[in-house]
């Protein structure tokens, strides 16, 4: 089975969302293909500068100062039942282009999991500036993927992270995260583990019964 992720790198609840469908993963029995694809919630946000995520969650609503910190707070509790340890109060708000053309490199070297990983723990855990290129390029060198910095100072995979964005819309994905099981299913959001469960076993059903 292949299960394409389309996802963003400052997105808390794709972030969430992976972690419960590796929660289903553990429990399912048959081999699986995760492929991230590269999705902007945002693509307006200007590439060369860094917000602060309250301060650019408030803009983007309209809502007031007391209004983000509670749906803020309200993800990160989410995100605390899966493991994860958000920091809202440090995180900032970029444009993610580059991050996203960093991971289809990394893709072309076997490691795309691995950066996808480790960009979005940087991001909503770290408060890590992942729009800047020397972050980039030691998050990059963490991981183990090559040849990072003349990526992220030219314009390579460009067009890869626009093909992923533009599948994403004739899929019908307005937002992310969304999860596409062998082209047969998709799931949108942050769902339970259980509802993963089931798409699991239903798109294996239908494997198994194509065969």
């Amino acid at each position: 089975m292949k299960i394409e992720v389309w996802s963003d790198i400052v997105c808390p609840w794709c972030y969430l969302g992976k972690r419960r469908l590796e929660t289903a993963l553990a429990e399912f029995e048959h081999p699986v293909e995760i492929e991230w694809r590269s999705f902007q919630l945002d693509p307006t946000v200007p590439k060369d500068t860094a917000r602060p995520v309250y301060e650019a969650l408030a803009e983007k609503t309209g809502a007031g100062p007391d209004q983000v910190r509670e749906m803020t707070a309200h993800v990160a509790s989410l995100a605390r039942a899966e493991g994860l340890t958000y920091d809202f109060d440090n995180a900032v708000m970029v444009n993610t282009f580059d991050a996203h053309r960093l991971t289809h490199l990394a893709k072309a070297q076997g490691l795309g999991p691995e950066m996808h990983e480790r960009l979005m723990r940087a991001q909503l855990i770290e408060g890590a500036t992942v729009n800047d290129v020397d972050t980039l390029v030691r998050l990059s060198e963490e991981v183990g993927v090559e040849g990072a910095r003349p990526v992220l100072t030219g314009d390579d995979y460009t067009a890869d992270v626009h093909a992923d964005i533009q599948e994403a819309r004739v899929l019908g994905a307005n937002g992310v995260p969304f999860f596409v099981l062998d082209r047969r299913y998709g799931i949108s959001g942050a769902q339970p583990v259980e509802a993963f469960r089931s798409a699991l076993r239903t798109a294996h059903e239908a494997t198994t019964t194509a065969s």
